[in-house]
């Protein structure tokens, strides 16, 4: 069992190291969109306020991620764009922090969304 399990981390290390950067990107929203549904979904579960802070602080830390890349002035994207995913991000993180303090499972459906569809688009294919 231990072998099958390096040898899975082998592959994703290989994996990832042929992707693009918005191959990382979109799959990465796309995992973080996924933590968040199955919390959703086993709402009552025991272990349920564990996986809710795992799902939430994970996001937190791909939007920041995102925020600190936007946020340098030599990025490739244009300015505008920038901006408007930097306001994106900063609402986001005002509704994981809110969800933190106050949870409840309808709160996920938009970071749900949003992490889905820009997946979606960085993958140029429609949601």
């Amino acid at each position: 069992m231990q072998t099958q399990a390096h040898s899975l981390k082998s592959y994703e290390s290989v994996e990832n190291a042929t992707r693009s950067g918005r191959e990382i990107e979109a799959a990465v929203l796309t995992k973080a969109a996924i933590k968040l549904k199955k919390c959703q979904d086993n709402w009552d579960a025991p272990d349920r306020e564990y996986k809710l802070d795992e799902a939430l602080k994970y996001n937190q830390r791909i939007w920041s991620i995102f925020q600190s890349e936007l946020s340098r002035n030599d990025h490739e994207m244009p300015k505008k764009l920038r901006l408007d995913i930097l306001r994106l991000a900063a609402f986001v993180d005002r509704r994981l922090f809110e969800t933190m303090a106050f949870p409840e499972p309808e709160k996920l459906n938009i970071v749900i969304n949003i992490n889905n569809n820009l997946a979606a688009g960085l993958r140029g294919s429609p949601q």
